[in-house]
C-alpha cells in the first residue's frame, strides 16, 4: 500500500478525495498545519508528499526513506530544495495552469486599487476627520495609461487581456521569450531599460533569482508616482528600496501579495504605509483555484505512483520513474 503524506489544509473537494484514496491502495497522513515541524517527523516511511507552501528543506528530505515524488500544490517550487531532490532522485510536480486567472485578476485589483487610493479611501471614510482627503484628488485613472508586464507567460497574458478592457496601453518585458519567440497578439515586447522609463504601472510576473529583478536603480527609472504590484515572489523587488520610493514619493502606490519573510514581521516598513495594499499570499488561492489545486496535487502524486504522471507537470523529468 503506497503512503501518502499530505502537508497543509486542502480545499474540501480535496479532502474528500482523500478519503476515497484508501479504497485504491493509499495509506493517507493529512496534517493541516502550514509549517515544515509539522509534518517532517512523518516523512520518513512516506512515497509520496503533497506540499503547499511551507519549506521542504534538505533536512527535512535526508530523513526521507522512501520518498518517490513531491507533488506541489501550486506551480511556484521555491521553497523546496529542488537541488536535493535531483540528489536523492525523488521527482518534482506541479499542478500546470490551475490559477493563471486567479493571480492576474488579483494584480489588475491591486493595480487598480494602488490607482484609486484604496486605502486612503476606505480610511476617509471610517474616520470622519480624515474626509476631507477626497479633496486632495489623488486618486487616478488608468485608461490610456502605460502598463508594463515583466513576465509575459499564462498569467502576464491574462493580464493583458483584462488590462486592455480599461484601454490600457501594454508592453510587455520577458527575457526568456525574446529568444524563444514572442506569441502572437496586440502587446508589444520591450527591453527592461526602454519599457520602465515608459511605464505608468507595472505588474511583477517572473520567478525569484539570487538578487532582486527589481532594486532601487531599477525603480529610479520608473516615472515618478508609478504604481507597482508584484503577485510573483517575496525578493523578486527588494523591499527597502521599495520602501524608500514609496516614502519619497518616486512610487506612488504598490499591491504586495508576496514577501521576502511570511508573514512578514509585524514592525515591517511597507505594514505601515498607507499606500501599501497587502495581502496574505492569496493570489492564487480563491474557492475555485483552490479546488483545482487541492485535486491536481493529489493526482499527480497518484498518477506518479501508479506510472501514469503528465510528464509536462514534472519539473525535473530526468528522474521521472526513477
Amino acid at each position: 500500500m503506497h503512503k501518502l503524506l499530505i502537508a497543509g489544509k486542502l480545499h474540501p473537494s480535496g479532502e474528500a478525495m482523500l478519503k476515497a484514496l484508501p479504497a485504491s491502495g493509499f495509506n493517507v497522513k493529512y496534517i493541516e498545519e502550514v509549517s515544515e515541524s509539522s509534518y517532517a517527523p512523518f516523512i520518513d516511511y512516506a512515497d509520496a508528499l503533497v506540499i503547499r507552501t511551507q519549506p521542504l528543506s534538505a533536512a527535512t528530505i535526508a530523513r526521507a526513506k522512501q520518498l518517490k515524488v513531491v507533488s506541489r500544490h501550486g506551480v511556484g517550487y521555491d521553497s523546496v530544495d529542488l537541488a536535493e531532490l535531483n540528489r536523492r532522485n525523488i521527482a518534482l510536480t506541479i499542478v500546470g495552469d490551475v490559477n493563471s486567472v486567479s493571480v492576474a485578476e488579483h494584480a489588475m485589483m491591486q493595480l487598480l486599487a494602488g490607482a484609486k487610493r484604496a486605502i486612503l479611501a476606505d480610511r476617509a471614510v471610517r474616520d470622519p476627520a480624515q474626509w476631507g482627503w477626497r479633496n486632495k484628488l489623488e486618486q487616478q485613472e488608468i485608461s490610456g495609461k502605460n502598463l508594463l508586464i515583466l513576465g509575459y507567460g499564462r498569467i502576464g497574458r491574462h493580464l493583458a487581456r483584462m488590462a486592455s478592457g480599461f484601454e490600457m496601453n501594454i508592453r510587455a518585458y520577458d527575457p526568456y521569450l525574446l529568444k524563444t519567440g514572442w506569441p502572437e497578439g496586440p502587446v508589444t515586447p520591450t527591453s527592461l531599460e526602454e519599457g520602465l522609463p515608459w511605464a505608468d504601472y507595472v505588474s511583477v510576473h517572473i520567478p525569484k533569482a539570487s538578487t532582486p529583478a527589481i532594486g532601487a536603480a531599477e525603480i529610479a527609472m520608473m516615472k515618478r508616482g508609478v504604481v507597482i504590484s508584484n503577485t510573483a515572489r517575496g525578493g523578486v523587488i527588494c523591499e527597502q528600496a521599495l520602501h524608500d520610493a514609496l516614502l519619497s514619493g518616486h512610487v506612488g502606490a504598490v499591491g504586495l501579495d508576496v514577501f521576502d519573510e511570511e508573514p512578514p514581521a509585524i514592525d515591517a516598513p511597507l505594514l505601515s504605509h498607507p499606500n501599501a495594499v497587502l495581502s496574505p499570499h492569496i493570489a492564487g488561492l480563491t474557492a475555485e483555484c483552490g479546488e483545482r489545486m487541492a485535486i491536481a496535487s493529489i493526482q499527480n502524486a497518484v498518477n506518479y505512483l501508479n506510472g501514469s504522471v503528465d510528464p509536462t507537470l514534472v519539473v525535473n523529468p530526468e528522474f521521472a520513474y526513477a
